[in-house]
């Protein structure tokens, strides 16, 4: 059965802990692991990329210091808040000779000169007996921290080797505390706070979390604090310290063997107990201390606690798989992450352009500007969507990028538009001599007029515009007459088409700008094209107006087929339902098909009283006809010649060159370094962003020379997990499914 990782099954012991893989790693190829990590870091991958390590935290007076000095096997400065005003980074690994190396990595807002002396930071150090007071008073005065400055982002960095170190990195944090003094202030209290929060709360650490057995566990904030940012616990580790505080017998030391066997504040990685130095045995030596520890766990309520739980031997061994797993877990998404920060990089050093200290180099840089945005320009007029600039169409940034489709959607609009309100009258065919009378609808548009009301008003215009024309005849003219006033709202709706496709246009270049060029150059350069779109503009508008002013002062003009068509048919339809409703009322109306014959002597008077009253019409109703038959042939003609004379030809053609290559030859000198003058600013950014991607690109090489050996790595410990799962007990503690249980060895 198996259970959460997070939580112990009520019917198993919880007194076994197993890490999650690679056991089977030989000691050089653990080694290599950690070192390739450690390189990553001292190069500053992790000022960018979260990298596996252990953070050791807790509050002051937990015994942090001399659970580290237990681990090191040296002294190691036990007042907190005097010495760790900065992280200490612990490198250990085991080697044949004995050695110690002393640096600083400067922090990430150091300047050059900065950065330069602290790296030459190297005090000699005796290995025999090295004082670490020393080392880190003497860092602290290097870093710069007085009363004045009290915190540093620099980090000391110590790498200690030796036949008897483990493999293993760890980051030393100052201890949380809550009251001030004479050597520590509240608002100190408030930065280690955050300083520790922030490493906590990377999600790649493994958090080693100290705590005091002298005091409630409920009251010591690191406790609380790993619970906040780790609420599942699945990459906590807790470690008690000062278990011989603790009476025999006594409630207290009952509560504090629960958490031990990891029943009371539950983490994964499961607990461990460590028996500091006393104040009598603080001149102790290393073996005398770990002889010492293993006595005192010898007896009492400890004999019943895994071996594997307790005692600093086998911390050493069970931090260094620890880190270890976390390292191959975390490797394939590191990768990821580093390879994520080398594309943001290269992209931001692409707009950032090439350095523009002199003027070749600005000339060349807007040359370069120019060419990309002229190709950009071009792809988005010719619907060529391949670059990335473009982005995903199902957004609405992506879809404003792409102007040829915006374009086309906004003449569609307008077809659509013009087709719909682009008469100023709508006439509807309701006469009642030909279709039955029927009540005006209340939600008709004030536009309607019915035919036959207008055909009374053009009957009315023509007596009032007679000239010599025969009877039942009329003057050409009237139809320009008529044409001109109902055409009247076209010019709106086209201008409303032109400024919707302009303001289109605006929103591309600016795009394309600031994809091809820095925020400072764009704005320049947007000037710059704005002037140009404006006098592609006033073309545009003299080509629309050219386009619309014959429609409104001009003879109608066409050699359109489709005209006498239009009006042919017109009429016969109208003629054709007129016959029908006489025919209707002729015969009784529905019965038609049941009338077997036809007196001709009464159906002809009323076709020949039909013929007479449009014949007193004929004229008013023919130039109406004709007006409709012509207004349909302009209108489809206009849309288009909008569509292509205008917004196609004086406007899209021509944006691919609105800052063409060629143009910046005959810019002055003093134009392009006004247009084109770095600031210190953009300056600083392209050299972090060269210094960032030189570090990641160098960091990435080890990263993929590791995870390239992680398959055979893994699969070796899949073999030996599997040869230890057939002797494993009942009492195992569940993983998860993704992890490979096997139990802590040496190496």
């Amino acid at each position: 059965m198996s259970s959460s990782p997070f939580q112990v099954p009520s019917h198993r012991p919880r007194d076994k802990y197993f890490t999650m893989s690679t056991t089977s790693l030989q000691s050089q190829d653990h080694r290599d692991l950690l070192d390739a990590i450690d390189r990553l870091r001292s190069r500053g991958v992790s000022r960018y990329v979260d990298l596996p390590e252990i953070v050791v935290c807790g509050d002051q007076s937990s015994g942090k210091s001399s659970a580290l000095e237990a681990i090191l096997r040296m002294s190691f400065p036990a007042k907190d808040n005097l010495c760790t005003r900065f992280a200490t980074e612990l490198i250990l690994r085991r080697d044949d000779a004995v050695g110690i190396k002393v640096s600083i990595i400067p922090g990430p807002e150091r300047l050059a000169d900065e950065k330069q002396r602290l790296s030459r930071f190297h005090p000699e150090v005796d290995p025999v007996k090295p004082d670490l007071g020393s080392v880190i008073e003497k860092a602290k005065e290097e870093m710069g921290l007085y009363d004045a400055k009290v915190f540093s982002t620099d980090i000391l960095l110590l790498e200690l080797s030796g036949p008897t170190q483990p493999h293993l990195t760890i980051v030393d944090l100052p201890g949380l505390f809550r009251a001030g003094n004479k050597d520590q202030s509240v608002a100190d209290s408030a930065i280690v706070k955050e300083m520790v929060r922030s490493y906590m709360g990377r999600p790649r650490s493994i958090i080693l979390v100290v705590v005091s057995a002298k005091s409630d566990i409920n009251l010591q904030d690191v406790t609380e604090l790993a619970q906040e940012l780790d609420p599942k616990g699945t990459r906590t580790i807790g470690l008690i310290t000062k278990p011989d505080t603790l009476s025999a017998g006594s409630d207290s030391e009952a509560s504090y063997s629960r958490l031990a066997q990891n029943e009371d504040v539950v983490f994964r990685l499961g607990w461990h107990v460590l028996k500091n130095r006393s104040y009598e045995t603080r001149h102790a030596s290393s073996a005398e201390r770990d002889n010492d520890e293993e006595e005192f766990f010898a007896r009492g309520i400890w004999t019943k606690m895994d071996s594997a739980h307790l005692s600093v031997k086998s911390l050493r061994q069970r931090l260094s798989n620890v880190l270890k797993d976390q390292i191959l877990l975390q490797l394939p998404n590191l990768i990821r992450d580093v390879e994520l920060g080398i594309t943001d990089c290269q992209r931001r050093l692409g707009t950032l352009g090439i350095p523009r200290t002199t003027f070749d180099e600005r000339r060349r840089y807007l040359l370069s500007v120019s060419n990309d945005f002229s190709t950009l320009m071009k792809a988005a007029v010719d619907r060529i969507y391949n670059d990335p600039f473009f982005g995903s169409a199902k957004t609405e940034d992506g879809y404003q990028k792409r102007l040829r489709a915006v374009v086309q959607n906004s003449l569609t609009s307008f077809k659509d538009k013009m087709r719909i309100d682009g008469q100023t009258r709508v006439i509807v065919d309701r006469d009642p001599l030909v279709d039955e009378v029927q009540e005006p609808d209340d939600e008709t548009s004030p536009r309607e007029i019915s035919r036959s009301d207008y055909i009374d008003e053009v009957k009315e215009l023509m007596r009032r515009s007679r000239g010599c024309e025969l009877p039942g005849t009329f003057n050409p003219l009237i139809i320009g007459e008529l044409f001109s006033e109902q055409c009247h709202p076209w010019k709106g709706i086209a201008l409303e088409a032109k400024d919707a496709i302009l303001q289109a246009v605006f929103q591309a270049a600016q795009a394309i700008l600031n994809h091809v060029a820095v925020d400072e150059v764009a704005d320049g350069m947007f000037r710059i094209i704005s002037e140009r779109i404006d006098a592609l503009k006033k073309n545009l508008d003299q080509k629309v107006t050219e386009l619309l002013e014959p429609h409104y002062s001009s003879h109608p003009i066409t050699y359109n087929h489709y005209l006498t068509d239009n009006v042919r048919k017109a009429q016969a339809d109208r003629r054709r339902r007129g016959y029908e409703t006489i025919l209707k009322e002729f015969a009784n109306a529905d019965h038609i098909y049941g009338v077997r014959s036809v007196d001709l002597s009464k159906l002809l008077p009323l076709l020949e009283e039909r013929t007479e009253v449009y014949m007193e019409r004929h004229a008013s109703d023919l130039a109406v006809d004709y007006m409709q038959a012509y207004y349909k042939v302009a209108l489809k003609n206009v849309v288009d010649d909008v569509g292509v004379l205008a917004v196609e030809d004086c406007l899209l053609k021509q944006l691919p060159s609105l800052f063409h290559p060629e143009s910046i030859c005959d810019m002055a000198e003093e134009d392009i370094n006004r247009l084109t003058m770095e600031s210190e600013g953009y300056s600083t950014e392209r050299k972090r962003c060269s210094e960032r991607l030189a570090v990641l690109e160098a960091g990435l090489g080890d990263l993929k020379r590791l995870n390239k050996h992680r398959p055979i790595i893994v699969e070796n410990s899949l073999s030996t997990s599997g040869k230890a799962e057939e002797k494993r007990s009942e009492d195992t503690i569940s993983q998860p499914e993704s992890s490979i249980s096997t139990p802590a060895s040496e190496d």
